[in-house]
Parts: C-alpha cells; sequence; structure tokens
C-alpha cells in the first residue's frame, strides 16, 4: 500500500502541475491577447491625444489672438505696440494647430476695457493665462510638442512682461 500511495501521490502531483502549467498557458495567452488588442489600440490613441491636446491648445491662442484683435479695433493707438506681438501670436495658433487641426471652433473674445492700459493690463493677464496652460501641458505632450510647447509657453510669458511694461 505505501508504494501505491506513493504513485498515487505522484501522479496527482505530476497531473496537478500539468492542470497548472496548462492554466498558466491559457492566462498567458490572455494576457497577450489582451495586450495585443490594448497595444493595437493604442497606436491611434497617442495620435488622437495630440490631436486633441494640439486642438485645445490652438483653440487657447486662437482666443488670445482674438482678444488682440478686439483690443487694436477698439484702441487704435496702440497697433504699433500690438503688431508685432499679436503676429506671434498668429505663428503660435498655426504651430500649435499642426497638420491634424483643420478648423478651430469660433470663441467669442472678452470685452476690451474703454482705458488702453487696461486694455494692455487684460492681454498681459490673458498672455500668462495661456503661458500657464501651455506650460500645464508639457506633461501630457510627446517630446516634439512639449518641446514647442515650451517655447509658446516662453514667449507668452515675455508677452506679458513686454505688454506690462511701463516705459512706452
Amino acid at each position: 500500500m505505501g508504494r501505491t500511495g506513493t504513485t498515487r501521490r505522484r501522479a496527482l502531483m505530476v497531473t496537478g502541475a500539468a492542470a497548472a502549467a496548462v492554466l498558466t498557458g491559457c492566462s498567458t495567452e490572455e494576457t497577450e491577447e489582451q495586450e495585443r488588442r490594448r497595444t493595437s489600440g493604442s497606436v491611434a490613441d497617442p495620435a488622437r491625444a495630440e490631436a486633441a491636446l494640439r486642438r485645445r491648445l490652438a483653440t487657447a491662442s486662437g482666443a488670445l489672438l482674438d482678444q488682440y484683435d478686439a483690443v487694436i479695433a477698439q484702441h487704435p493707438a496702440l497697433s504699433g505696440q500690438l503688431t508685432a506681438l499679436r503676429a506671434a501670436v498668429a505663428e503660435h495658433v498655426t504651430a500649435l494647430a499642426g497638420p491634424a487641426v483643420t478648423a478651430l471652433p469660433a470663441v467669442a473674445p472678452p470685452a476690451v476695457p474703454a482705458d488702453a492700459g487696461a486694455a494692455l493690463k487684460a492681454l498681459a493677464t490673458a498672455e500668462r493665462q495661456i503661458s500657464d496652460a501651455h506650460s500645464a501641458s508639457l506633461v501630457d505632450a510627446e517630446p516634439e510638442l512639449a518641446r514647442l510647447l515650451a517655447s509658446v509657453a516662453a514667449a507668452g510669458a515675455g508677452h506679458a512682461y513686454l505688454l506690462t511694461k511701463r516705459d512706452s
């Protein structure tokens, strides 16, 4: 009985090991299949995520561009001071939109203060907010877009400084 019991135990152990291997194999195949599905779907996801990020950032910069246009229309005397900054913001919108973004949603510009100094201050505040938004988005951006965002954010901070500089 001793020998039969030992043989039986060994048979159970081998059967158990085989069952474990089969289950592990199924589990591995399932995991590999899940990984394949996840990976094949994620190839398009980064592109979609970047396009959505670009659209959001370009829309925000487009609203800033509209604000520049509104200030220039309300205060034509500021045109000389604002034209170069406005042109830079227009280039930022184009660069941020990239090839994947075809049309940006229209955003109504905020009301322009009647006082020219207050209008410049409002533009400086908007530049800082957009610059901060671009900086915050660096975390979600792919490397190439992150470099662009860093440059645009730095330019926006420079614009904010120039708009508040009082020697003009």
